[in-house]
């Protein structure tokens, strides 16, 4: 496992070690609304506040972009740059959903070399390095094999009003939808082929870093749904086998 990855896992260790100690309090949190359906509790910014500590216990010069801290520039001549959400899933955490993850990418300039994801209620890490792989609990992970819609699973993170109107061919075509609450945990499980597919709408980088990372070292595609590269940027992405991409981004197209 690569150096940083290591320091990875244990900062998401840690972060999920606070997780589940508050787990079973859930109504004796302080929560802030910060959108529709979007909420952060004082076991996000203690979560996200463990896993910057621990790194720079290792790489005092790295920056930081994460969902509770924001941006915080590093000092390091290759810019890296570490993509935390520290508890994605925050509104299934509330209502003790056991379904959420602390989801820790790792830039090099623009470019992502690292990704964990782990899920502290059932123990499972995933971890990639750019060109060695995607694993789970050190087991290397692919993609589904399925090559029809038919018998895909899709995972959806998106708008109600786009899942019932351009989301429609889906279920033309018998595809079986879900939604989880966790994108970070969504396109881990494409990566490991629990999931055929993901598609998800107004995301930001710390939902999708590690993910996106994970899928690529499994043998998946990811796009934009008009087919474009700027999915992080732009927050909306699609990520399946590659079997499934093209039939996958014409039903979101329609």
């Amino acid at each position: 496992m690569h150096p940083i990855v290591n320091v990875a896992v244990r900062a998401a260790r840690r972060a999920g070690d606070i997780i589940l100690r508050y787990h079973n309090r859930v109504a004796d949190l302080e929560v802030s609304r910060k959108g529709r359906g979007d909420f952060a509790t004082e076991v996000d910014r203690a979560a996200e506040r463990a896993i910057v500590s621990t790194v720079r216990e290792f790489y005092p010069d790295h920056g930081f972009l994460g969902e509770e801290g924001g941006a915080r520039p590093g000092k390091d001549k290759d810019e890296m740059t570490w993509i935390v959400d520290p508890l994605d899933g925050t509104a299934n955490y509330l209502r003790e959903i056991p379904h959420y993850a602390v989801s820790i990418g790792v830039r090099r300039n623009r470019r992502l070399e690292h990704a964990v994801i782990y899920d502290p209620r059932r123990n499972e890490l995933f971890t990639a390095t750019r060109g060695w792989g995607a694993q789970l609990d050190s087991r290397r992970i692919r993609v589904s094999r399925h090559d029809t819609l038919a018998e895909a699973v899709v995972a959806l993170s998106v708008p109600q009003r786009l899942d019932g109107g351009a989301g429609a061919p889906f279920s033309r075509r018998g595809v079986i939808r879900r939604r989880t609450g966790s994108a970070a945990l969504d396109l881990a499980y494409v990566a490991a082929g629990r999931f055929d597919g993901f598609w998800g709408v107004g995301l930001n980088a710390w939902d999708l870093a590690a993910g996106v990372l994970l899928v690529r070292e499994a043998g998946g595609l990811l796009s934009a749904p008009d087919g474009g590269e700027d999915f992080m940027e732009r927050g909306e992405i699609v990520a399946t086998n590659r079997r499934l991409f093209r039939d996958t981004l014409r039903c979101i197209q329609v």
